[in-house]
């Protein structure tokens, strides 16, 4: 293959959760458009979700570099062990914005947004600069991709275009970067939110193409940038979905798949969830609730702290993603909580697609008209109610188990989903690459 691109991305097999699949994806069938991927990510990352089932999707013609990176997030365990604190410090943000920290853990997250620019892997780019020049020059890769978060991987295709300004660079935006909803729960300062702008603009004026997964993020970089933006959104994978085997169970399952923090809120849903439970007899009998993934404590405790909840529901750790088509199979309702994100409105997660793919039913909790609300309405699998309507969700859980109860086939089919397709996804990646 004489079409090369490298890939400079910090979440790589075996690491898991959402932020690998994209470009894991795309480096599968890059490929079969007679591209080969060069991957270039940690040799020591430093994350806490691990899927070894995701390695068998990196094809044989990709070539994986690894260099070793160094992060200060030790250096923030030693400081909270010698307080006293066993927790370790937080890794993706999860715990970052709780409202319950310590003043320490409020400390660490105020250093990581103004002094750790863009982020804490920024040390990572000086190293990673200099070898990747040569590198490039001695692969003869004419073209490099960066995405993020986390976007000191952006600054790294900045330098190397800043180096030699005939390199192809585009730069893929999976979640904001200035406009990202947490800053200001991480104690970001007017100083430091000036620095993260002008890299941000250097990003978004340098790079040869800007891509997003979402039509509103690509609305916003153009607002941000004055230029535009490619829309490459996120997909399923047939060869994943192909392989899930339907079951009929006994009850009622619904499943939330994926993380769930203060970002992605489910009382509302589960105010509703609880007087469906009281108003129909049938459904408190047959119904069953569970959380796939990593739930973060205070919702844990929501759900502890009312009896008439934990009977229906269950709470299951990180499992790999061959095991979540397994869930995906004995699920009766597949749960979209969009609720407590900044912009919700131009929100989707990446297991949307997922979802859309399976069949399956599907209640959104978000706002409708949105995009996520229009990917649902188009594939015909589900709806997207409004967290304040909690009569109309109620009504809307009763008709999907009235739906299941009286239909003896375990999913329905989507309607229109061919462009959700990672490989037809790929197809345009490829169109933009050789433009």
């Amino acid at each position: 293959m004489e079409k090369k691109v490298l890939i400079i991305t910090y979440y790589w097999p075996p690491s898991g959760g959402s932020g690998v699949q994209r470009w894991l994806k795309f480096v599968k069938y890059l490929p079969q458009f007679g591209w080969q991927p060069f991957v270039y990510t940690p040799e020591n990352p430093s994350f806490d979700v691990k899927d070894e089932s995701l390695l068998k999707d990196v094809p044989a013609e990709a070539e994986v570099i690894k260099l070793p990176i160094w992060e200060p997030y030790h250096l923030a365990d030693r400081l909270l062990s010698l307080f006293g604190k066993k927790e370790r410090s937080d890794r993706e943000n999860k715990q970052a914005v709780s409202a319950h920290r310590s003043w320490l853990q409020r400390f660490i997250s105020w250093v990581r947004a103004n002094l750790f620019i863009p982020d804490p892997r920024i040390f990572w780019m000086r190293p990673s600069v200099a070898f990747l020049h040569d590198f490039l020059k001695d692969r003869q890769i004419n073209t490099i991709i960066t995405t993020g978060p986390p976007h000191s991987m952006h600054l790294i295709g900045l330098k190397l275009k800043q180096k030699n300004p005939n390199l192809r660079w585009l730069a893929d935006f999976r979640d904001p970067w200035t406009e990202w909803g947490l800053w200001e729960k991480l104690g970001v300062g007017e100083w430091g939110m000036k620095r993260h702008r002008k890299l941000e603009q250097q990003v978004l004026t340098n790079a040869d193409r800007v891509i997003s997964v979402t039509p509103f993020y690509v609305e916003r970089l153009e607002a941000l940038s004055g230029r535009k933006a490619d829309l490459l959104t996120n997909g399923f994978d047939e060869e994943d979905v192909e392989h899930i085997r339907y079951l009929r169970t006994a009850y009622f399952i619904i499943r939330h798949i994926g993380i769930v923090n203060e970002q992605r809120d489910p009382v509302p849903f589960m105010e509703a969830f609880t007087m469906a439970l009281t108003k129909d007899k049938s459904f408190r009998e047959q119904v069953r609730l569970e959380f796939v993934g990593e739930v973060y404590a205070p919702f844990k405790a929501y759900v502890e702290a009312r009896p008439e909840l934990q009977p229906y529901v269950t709470f299951t750790g990180n499992v790999s993603h061959d095991a979540v088509m397994d869930y995906y199979g004995s699920s009766s309702l597949l749960l979209l909580i969009l609720t407590g994100y900044r912009d919700p409105h131009g929100f989707f997660p990446g297991k949307l697609f997922e979802y859309v793919a399976t069949g399956i039913p599907i209640l959104g909790i978000g706002p409708d008209p949105s995009d996520a609300a229009d990917v649902l309405q188009k594939a015909g699998t589900g709806v997207m109610i409004a967290p304040e309507e909690k009569e109309q969700l109620v009504a809307q859980l009763l008709t999907f188990f009235a739906a299941w109860k009286n239909n003896p086939h375990v999913a329905a089919k989507p309607l229109s989903i061919s462009a959700y397709s990672r490989k037809v996804i790929t197809g345009d990646l490829v169109r933009i690459l050789e433009e």
